[in-house]
């Protein structure tokens, strides 16, 4: 019989655990039987007795224990983490491929609460955030290693979350050669990941799909300047070619793609795919000089420096300033209109405007979690409905809005509802396209509500008054 501390939990708790959630917390405990060692595995029973679970325990945290196995499990040995890493490696074979940098062990999702592994290339970046997972490294590691072969292993454990914990944050070389810029490869394109001072591990794996599925959007929109294909004789002998309203022959390869405004860009991963794609021009904004030197070494790399700007300001800023600029051309126009009618003077435009006004097809909103908490909630939704709504009246008449959260405490039906209210203040109607969560490298367990962190949207976007 084993000798593990047990938690008797307490009678009028939710049944959680058995719904398969893998958090017990401290207020579910009715009293422990044996002393609890901090970072130690213990049993989990119900108020009757019957065994439930086994977790690793910290006595110091809201989170009290974390569920590892649902069967007796008396150490975290390497056995138990060679056979958790080997599931895992399976899973991603399976539905991402061997090769493929991507997500490799998410957490409690792979039944390894605390641990993030990501992959890039040969190199593993890894984030321990729960004492269990920090009391075990030295089990864990060698595991990893055994399994997944890298040539080398990165620690990106300088996040806060540690500290509720009681962890202080690190990062370092835990293994092998870790250069500091890793290049991957991400839907036929190459990028540049920068494992020590990139957000997070380095790289947003959980968009990949996300990012794949904007290809649609990008092409189709040249009939909107006029230009049609038409049959001509050229030097190859008879080809329909396109032709621009006035007759000539259009040579930019990238007549029918969409112009596409991409914010919150980071590594430009959505500009690069925009253009892979068709886009005939993109805007890539971000507030940090960093991160557009990042993104615009990306667009480099691939190619496609000839139809990329770049814009390093807030995005909410640079938004509301082009609606500003467009609001003020319409009341010009309005106002020329309403003069000559009137048989009054011309309008003033000796004024410069305080800005372009500029429209797009395509504009793209991937923001950094705005509600950390849940009394962030409110303002996460302010945030959310200003940029959205900026968004929508900056696209061109059927354009296509790409929004997205990852902020877990937004849930998906409040951000859902918030761009609905975006879309009633802005005069707008939706249609949606597309609504979408992370990868399938980033698997959920079914009734753990902390999975679902992230919602993508592609939505149409049409003005009520032209319908």
């Amino acid at each position: 019989m084993s000798n593990q501390p047990r938690a008797v939990l307490t009678r009028t708790r939710r049944p959680r655990l058995e719904q398969g959630h893998p958090w017990v917390y401290a207020n579910e405990i009715e009293r422990w039987e044996g002393e609890p060692e901090p970072g130690g595995l213990a049993q989990l029973v119900d108020a009757k007795g019957k065994f439930l679970a086994v977790g690793y325990v910290n006595p110091f945290s809201q989170i009290a224990v974390r569920v590892v196995s649902y069967t007796p499990l008396e150490a975290m040995d390497a056995a138990f983490f060679r056979s958790r890493f080997e599931r895992c490696a399976a899973f991603r074979s399976r539905f991402v491929g061997d090769a493929v940098s991507c997500r490799l062990v998410y957490g409690e999702a792979d039944f390894l609460p605390g641990l993030i592994v990501d992959r890039f290339s040969d190199v593993l970046v890894v984030q321990v955030l729960t004492l269990g997972m920090e009391k075990t490294r030295d089990v864990w590691l060698p595991a990893l290693i055994e399994v997944f072969r890298p040539a080398g292993v990165y620690e990106r454990s300088d996040v806060g979350v540690r500290t509720l914990e009681g962890l202080e944050e690190r990062k370092g070389v835990l293994y092998g050669e870790c250069p500091r810029y890793v290049e991957i490869e991400e839907n036929g394109l190459s990028l540049e990941v920068d494992i020590e001072g990139g957000q997070k591990t380095g790289y947003f794996h959980d968009q990949r799909e996300n990012r794949a599925s904007i290809a649609p959007l990008m092409k189709g929109w040249g009939a909107r300047s006029g230009i049609r294909l038409e049959e001509r004789e050229t030097e190859r002998g008879r080809e329909t070619v396109p032709v621009n309203p006035n007759g000539k022959v259009v040579t930019f390869p990238y007549w029918d793609g969409a112009t596409v405004l991409e914010c919150f860009a980071h590594t430009g991963s959505f500009t690069l795919h925009a253009c892979r794609y068709g886009a005939k021009k993109v805007t890539c904004l971000d507030v940090s000089a960093h991160a557009i030197e990042t993104a615009r070494r990306n667009v480099e790399r691939n190619g496609f420096s000839d139809r990329v700007e770049f814009v390093v300001q807030d995005a909410f800023e640079y938004l509301r300033s082009q609606v500003a600029g467009r609001e003020e051309r319409a009341a010009r126009a309005g106002g020329k209109e309403a003069a000559g009618a009137q048989g009054k003077g011309k309008v003033d435009t000796s004024k410069p405007l305080t800005s372009e006004g500029r429209t797009w097809d395509v504009i793209i909103l991937d923001p950094p979690a705005f509600a950390k908490t849940k009394k962030a909630v409110a303002g996460a939704c302010r945030g959310y409905k200003d940029i959205n709504l900026h968004a929508m009246k900056l696209l061109n008449e059927g354009g296509y809005l790409v929004t997205a959260s990852c902020s877990f405490h937004v849930r998906p039906d409040l951000f859902l509802e918030t761009i609905q209210e975006a879309a009633r203040d802005a005069g707008k109607t939706l249609r949606l396209i597309e609504w979408r969560g992370a990868g399938r490298d980033h698997p959920r367990l079914a009734g753990v509500e902390e999975g679902h962190y992230l919602k993508f949207g592609v939505f149409e976007v049409r003005s009520r008054t032209e319908l």
